[in-house]
C-alpha cells in the first residue's frame, strides 16, 4: 500500500510492495504528541511512519482486483519478504497466471512466465510497464519504500480523513531520477498509518492515489487490510489489495531468494 503507500500496503504484498504495519504507540506518548527529542515538524513525522513500515520478515496472502473499463479480474498471490530489499512472489490464481514468479534483490527485478518458461530480468523503459494491467507499475514496486530516504517532508495542514485526525504533509524529491517528484500524504496522527497518498509529476499533474480503506490490529500492529491503487491517467475504478494473511518474523529459507527459486 507509504512503496508509500503505497506505502502502503506495499508493499503491497505482491513483490516489494510489503504491507505497511504499525506497532502500537507507546503508552507514555499520548496520540497526536511528540517528546522533546522528537519535535512536531514534517521530516519526525515522516520518520515515524516510516518506522511503522517494519523491517522484519513476512509470509503474506493477497489478492489484487484489477477494475479495468472492461470489467474486473482478480490475482490471488502469496509473498515472502525480507526486509526492505527482498521479496519472492508466487501467483496462485486463476488458472492462466498460476505458476508466474517475481523475485526482487536489492535493485533488480525478475519475473518467470510458465506458459513461455523464459525468465525476465525487468529493467530500463520496462519499469515503466504495468504489472498484470493493473493500476502498479513495475518501477512502483522496485522503489525504496523509505520515503525519507526519497523526499523531504513539510506539513502542509491537519485534515480529518476516514475519520481520523492526520498530518497532511507535503513531499519533495531529493533527486531528478526518483520517479515521482512531489508527493502529499495524509498521516494519521495516532498510529502513524499513511491513509491516503497521492502522486504528482515535476509539471504538478497528479499521476497516482493509494487510499487505505481498512486498517486492522493483527499481533500488535496495525496493518493496512485494503488498499486501492488507482493510476490518474488510465480509466477504470482502480486496482484494490486485500490482506487475506500475514506471519510476522517469519523463518524463509535463504534459498527462496535466488534466481533458482524462479524456476
Amino acid at each position: 500500500m507509504n512503496k508509500h503507500f503505497f506505502i502502503v500496503f506495499f508493499a503491497l504484498a505482491a513483490n516489494g510492495l510489503s504491507f505497511g504495519v504499525s506497532p502500537a504507540a507507546p503508552a507514555s506518548i499520548p496520540a497526536g504528541q511528540t517528546t522533546a527529542a522528537q519535535p512536531l515538524d514534517g521530516e519526525a513525522i515522516l520518520r515515524r511512519a516510516d518506522d511503522n513500515m517494519g523491517s522484519d520478515n513476512k509470509i503474506t496472502t493477497s489478492i489484487m482486483t484489477i477494475h479495468g473499463r472492461r470489467g474486473s479480474r482478480s490475482v490471488k498471490s502469496k509473498s515472502w519478504i525480507r526486509g526492505r530489499t527482498q521479496s519472492f512472489t508466487e501467483y496462485l490464481d486463476p488458472p492462466r497466471e498460476k505458476g508466474t514468479k517475481m523475485l526482487k534483490l536489492e535493485d533488480q527485478l525478475w519475473t518467470y512466465t510458465p506458459s513461455s518458461d523464459r525468465t525476465i530480468l525487468i529493467a530500463g523503459h520496462m519499469l515503466r510497464q504495468s504489472v498484470m494491467g493493473s493500476d502498479l507499475s513495475y518501477e512502483d514496486m522496485m522503489e525504496d519504500p523509505r520515503l525519507t530516504v526519497l523526499y523531504t517532508a513539510t506539513v502542509g495542514g491537519e485534515e480529518d480523513y476516514g475519520g481520523r485526525a492526520c498530518w497532511v504533509l507535503d513531499l519533495a524529491s531529493r533527486g531528478e531520477e526518483i520517479a515521482y517528484f512531489k508527493r502529499k500524504i495524509w498521516v494519521d496522527k495516532e498510529r502513524y498509518v499513511v491513509l491516503r497518498e497521492e502522486r504528482f509529476a515535476k509539471s504538478g499533474k497528479l499521476l497516482k492515489t493509494a487510499e487505505i480503506k481498512s486498517v486492522e490490529r493483527k499481533g500488535g500492529r496495525w496493518v493496512p487490510t485494503k488498499v486501492v491503487f488507482k493510476d490518474a491517467l488510465k480509466e477504470g475504478q482502480g486496482t484494490e489489495f486485500v490482506l487475506e494473511a500475514i506471519e510476522f518474523n517469519a523463518a524463509i529459507p535463504d534459498y527462496m531468494f535466488t534466481k533458482a527459486s524462479l524456476r
